[in-house]
């Protein structure tokens, strides 16, 4: 620690590509954790690529460094990183790398090499064995940049953090050698005043044809790891049984696949039983939240879902493939029903959501809010990642003494 002071404010730097929440829940989490650690007596930055003139949804309480637009696509190489990490790191007390497989981390991994600040790595599931299972050619490269850094940036690291259980033993799957240090803190999110504040006319303000409609809301990147497509499929077979059933289909456009789902919406006779909003913010988001009968998300790979655990505490019911790595605890809570993340296990989801008598939804609907209080509240994982670089850094500490 740069002080043998230990109620000085614990300094923490979070290094990531972007802080915008196009990019993804990475992004979300940061902002998340972060808003809580001011409380708890640290202080939050982060160094990221993205530009000045970016509009970032960021709290006061989060000071952000921008070195600019990366190079190299998703890789997001930038000279100026390990320049500008060599010449700050001693201001902080701890850094965080949030997601693998780019530029950030290894920049991170070299900067802090010699230096006596430690680092720690959130993987954001980015070690799930699914990658390896569903793109065998792009994870053998991924072998090769393991051997060459990856393995090594993890295996340096104070720690390798996950957030639950489950991550954490899948993660073991993946990639040999690995020989890192495990610690799970938990994860999960925070209801913002703007959140409290809002209701379903936010959403139907936005969407008024929508009104008395029975809404199933998705709400997550467009891309085919999330399952859209099965979701579409499944739906168009509850769909025509009842033509006041909608889907939302809420989420940002990353790969350029939603002209085919759109298409295969056309096909399958549905299209004017789907709305595609592109991605919605604020009280529009929450409002969404509020006004759709249950949430869907049928992923074939979640490390967490930060739009599960918000929809359940806006007091949504869930569905969820248990792909998602949280479904343990949503089916030990009853705040949802859980399948597999196949055709058959779509059909299941929404076929018993709507088999289930008033009395049998309203007890899951009640569930919710208790189930994201008890499980998924972020304050809790915030404590637990304090907690644990202070105890590392005075076991350090000590260490020195001797």
């Amino acid at each position: 620690m740069n002080t043998n002071n230990f109620n000085q404010k614990l300094k923490i730097l979070h290094v990531l590509p972007s802080l915008n929440l196009e990019s993804g829940g990475v992004a979300q989490g940061v902002i998340n954790i972060t808003s809580f650690y001011e409380a708890l007596g640290a202080k939050a930055s982060a160094l990221t690529m993205d530009n000045i003139e970016d509009s970032l949804s960021v709290s006061r309480c989060l000071t952000v460094h921008r070195l600019g637009k990366g190079i190299g696509g998703t890789f997001s190489y930038h000279p100026n990183m390990i320049k500008w990490l060599k010449q700050n790191v001693h201001q902080f007390d701890a850094v965080i790398i949030d997601g693998l497989w780019q530029y950030h981390d290894y920049a991170v991994y070299k900067a802090l090499k010699n230096s006596k600040v430690p680092y720690y790595i959130f993987t954001h599931g980015m070690l799930d064995p699914w990658f390896k299972h569903k793109y065998p050619f792009k994870h053998l490269k991924k072998y090769l940049f393991w051997f060459l850094a990856q393995h090594a940036v993890l295996k340096n690291a104070k720690a390798v953090l996950f957030t639950c259980e489950d991550e954490k033993i899948l993660a073991r799957e993946s990639f040999w050698p690995y020989k890192i240090r495990e610690h799970v803190v938990g994860y999960g999110t925070t209801i913002t005043e703007v959140a409290q504040k809002a209701t379903s006319n936010c959403f139907y303000e936005r969407y008024p044809e929508l009104r008395g409609k029975r809404l199933f809301l998705f709400l997550s990147r467009i891309n085919e790891k999330k399952g859209c497509d099965l979701l579409i499929e499944a739906f168009a077979k509850a769909a025509k049984l009842n033509n006041k059933l909608h889907l939302i289909m809420a989420g940002p456009d990353q790969t350029g696949w939603q002209a085919d789902l759109e298409k295969l919406a056309i096909d399958y006779g549905i299209a004017d039983q789907i709305t595609w909003t592109g991605m919605i913010k604020n009280e529009i988001k929450w409002g969404a939240m509020k006004a759709a009968e249950v949430f869907i998300l049928p992923s074939h790979q979640e490390n967490f879902g930060i739009a599960v655990a918000e929809a359940l505490a806006m007091g949504t019911p869930v569905l969820i493939s248990d792909k998602v790595n949280i479904w343990r605890e949503i089916k030990e809570m009853n705040a949802g029903l859980v399948e597999s993340d196949n055709i058959e296990g779509i059909q299941k989801l929404l076929q018993g959501w709507l088999a289930l008598s008033p009395e049998q939804k309203k007890i899951i609907q009640q569930n919710a809010i208790p189930c994201f209080e008890q499980k998924f509240d972020i304050a809790q994982a915030a404590k637990n990642l304090i907690k644990l670089i202070q105890a590392d850094l005075k076991t350090d500490e000590i260490s020195k003494s001797l």
